[in-house]
């Protein structure tokens, strides 16, 4: 049995344009440059509306018993943060931007007044809110089941994924994470990302610029997608 986990089918360049077309018709916002380490809510925040980036990158962080921060979601444009708050009333992690870019901030009860006259608002959220359920239940499956270098190859996978459905560059990539941030969204150290990083390159999976550490190519996703399915299957077997 492969233990690796199947990405699922995500959204395309054009739905996502379609979306963001639709919220920018039908429900008033309020539109944000934002730069690296800008805080879009903090934990414990009153929740009141909904955030969707037009551009640039973003993670969900929480704290943990000893005071640490802890990565636990990425988001690209057209991904919807803030779902946290909509339960309790109150938001359970810090939203940080990773780069310069732009988002999009919408009032809870605008977006649902807007939704009832506008279904295919509503279906658009149910279907974020399903996207974001099916990739907190692919990371937890990496973390209990795969080694460090398949971990960090089905990173960059879908990583990739993410960047193709968007219509961007995937053969070469600038991760907007510290090797720091990546190892703490994989439950890894820093040293261990490193090394599995540097296996990575020296399997011709791909190419890391040593001058500039995020920057990385990936030649061939097909032979990054066969590391992974061969080496979890091995781990699984074992």
């Amino acid at each position: 049995m492969n233990s690796t986990p199947t990405r699922q089918p995500g959204t395309t360049a054009r739905e996502i344009g379609d979306m963001l077309e639709r919220l920018r018709n039908h429900v008033p916002m309020q539109r944000w440059v934002v730069r690296a380490g800008d805080v879009l809510y903090t934990i414990g925040a009153r929740f009141t509306s909904l955030f969707v980036p037009n551009s640039g990158y973003f993670k969900d962080v929480i704290l943990t018993a000893d005071g640490r921060e802890q990565v636990v979601g990425l988001h690209f444009k057209g991904d919807w943060l803030g779902f946290d708050g909509i339960a309790e009333g109150r938001h359970g992690c810090n939203a940080v931007a990773l780069d310069t870019g732009e988002v999009w901030s919408l009032s809870y009860e605008h977006l649902l007044n807007a939704s009832a006259r506008q279904p295919d608002l509503l279906t658009a959220l149910h279907a974020a809110m399903s996207r974001q359920i099916s990739r907190d239940h692919e990371l937890m499956l990496a973390l209990a089941t795969l080694p460090a270098d398949v971990r960090v190859a089905d990173f960059l996978r879908n990583w990739t994924g993410s960047l193709a459905e968007r219509g961007l560059r995937t053969d070469k990539i600038t991760l907007p994470l510290t090797r720091a941030e990546v190892g703490s969204y994989l439950g890894m150290t820093l040293e261990s990302v490193s090394r599995a990083l540097s296996r990575l390159d020296g399997a011709d999976v791909i190419r890391v610029d040593n001058r500039f550490r995020r920057d990385i190519e990936i030649p061939e996703v097909a032979a990054l997608t066969g590391f992974i399915e061969r080496n979890g299957l091995a781990a699984a077997v074992r």
